[in-house]
């Protein structure tokens, strides 16, 4: 019996030597491959966020507002009908398809992330009168979420309040005044992005590129 009992436990040890090495490899290249699904987009980040924002401003912001927005996910669809990495509304992406046709379809990867970085320089250039570049981010980010009439009432609030409506830390100070906004969503939104903005940062090997604001703001 004892005899039986090594044998078996000889063959359960030699079947995991044999295994590890299987499972080990499965292992990498899992690693590998959710790497590589996590950078498939930053072609198109770079080449956009350049192109509308400068090569002062870091592409990486928008990186973080995507996993923000949809995990990186072409696919991804809200409850209220956004679509795609930078989940756009259809309404949004005709818009800015209107004024660039070649635009194709805002289930294109590319094209969605194009117009979610051109939508965030319309609201970038809004706020510009907003000082500090870290806080005009938030204001932008923000805007995108909530939209910017909903932000400019914040904002308001802020400076009826005597409080300086240009920094973020006022606005989320007002925001449970603000009526007809869901601003736990849009608060969490915009940290989100910036705890993601943290994590792509840090990353090995990854891209150090100048702040935002280094360059004056794109031109039309």
């Amino acid at each position: 019996m004892r005899l039986a009992a090594a044998l078996l436990f000889a063959g359960t040890v030699g079947a995991q030597q044999i295994t590890s090495p299987q499972s080990a490899l499965d292992r990498a290249t899992a690693a590998r491959n959710a790497r590589h699904d996590n950078t498939r987009y930053d072609a198109f980040f770079r080449k956009y966020s350049k192109r509308y924002f400068g090569i002062g401003f870091d592409w990486q912001y928008f990186k973080a507002q995507g996993m923000a927005e949809s995990e990186l996910s072409a696919t991804a669809r809200s409850y209220v009908g956004a679509r795609g990495v930078m989940q756009l509304m259809p309404s949004t992406f005709q818009e800015i398809q209107s004024k660039r046709p070649e635009f194709q379809s805002i289930d294109d990867p590319e094209w969605n992330i194009a117009a979610g970085i051109m939508h965030d320089r319309y609201l970038w250039r809004l706020w510009e009168p907003v000082g500090p570049d870290s806080d005009r981010t938030k204001f932008m980010f923000g805007s995108y979420n909530a939209g910017e009439g909903t932000i400019g009432r914040a904002s308001a609030a802020a400076q009826a309040k005597q409080l300086d409506q240009s920094r973020w830390p006022n606005i989320e100070l007002v925001a449970p005044e603000v009526p007809r906004w869901r601003y736990r969503e849009t608060l969490g939104y915009v940290k989100k992005i910036d705890q993601n903005y943290g994590t792509l940062r840090a990353g090995p090997l990854r891209d150090r590129a100048p702040q935002p604001g280094a360059l004056p703001p794109p031109k039309p």
